[in-house]
């Protein structure tokens, strides 16, 4: 078997010290094979954001274990870490994050020109990928909502990262334009060994999920495995 794609061992997380300490990580443990859908379920404040930046990299644990692909977090320094983003994480937000004087190609060339060889070929590949072959000219103020978090999803993958982290991808958008933006982010993981970590707090999304971890005040307070995942049509919220 090959190794896990995330392994957490007593991880923690304290913002602040003595008695302003808030603890948005307490002792968390778990390990994720690679491929899997992983939804990450709890209302706000729960340690959702939290951890996903810690498997991103964007801040370092208080103590405990993160090991990525076989590379423990803690151990890298800045240009390490840097390296790490830029190579292995592929980040999806809620508000797009678009360039907006940039069209849907220039967004996406933008990480691809930094990532790897052939910049313009594959933002070119993933755009049409997302069903946006039309649209690469557009700027985002000339999209709709579903199509700029689509541009988002392409420039997080148009670098083919092992890994790609989700934070609340359809909290801005209607439901039917979710659902697509929901299977648009399970096809990125299925038949392949990329591991996809979805933000969430709505319960009904968790039901399309491979693995569902629950947070509670900075806990997990479930591990589940689902053996039956929905697809996005079928979801009802």
């Amino acid at each position: 078997m090959s190794e896990p794609a995330v392994v957490a061992e007593g991880l923690t997380k304290v913002y602040g010290e003595g008695d302003t300490a808030t603890v948005a990580l307490d002792d968390v443990s778990f390990a994720i094979d690679k491929g899997e859908f992983v939804v990450l379920l709890g209302p706000s404040g729960s340690g959702k954001t939290t951890l996903l930046n810690q498997i991103g990299a964007l801040e370092g644990a208080t103590s405990g274990s993160l090991v990525v692909n076989g590379a423990e977090i803690a151990a890298m320094d800045d240009d390490e870490r840097t390296e790490y983003r830029r190579g292995t994480v592929g980040f999806v937000f809620q508000f797009y994050n678009l360039v907006p004087t940039l069209t849907a190609h220039e967004n996406v060339a933008l990480i691809a020109e930094i990532t790897g060889d052939e910049p313009e070929r594959r933002s070119a590949t993933v755009l049409d990928q997302v069903g946006l072959a039309d649209r690469t000219g557009y700027f985002p103020g000339q999209m709709s909502g579903g199509q700029q978090q689509r541009v988002a999803i392409a420039r997080g993958i148009v670098k083919d990262p092992p890994l790609l982290l989700c934070d609340e991808p359809t909290g801005a958008l209607d439901l039917e334009t979710g659902r697509s933006v929901l299977e648009l982010l399970k096809s990125t993981a299925e038949g392949t060994d990329r591991t996809v970590f979805l933000v969430t707090h709505n319960s009904t999304i968790a039901e399309m999920a491979d693995r569902v971890l629950r947070l509670r005040d900075g806990k997990i307070v479930g591990d589940e495995v689902n053996p039956n995942p929905a697809t996005p049509a079928e979801l009802r919220w």
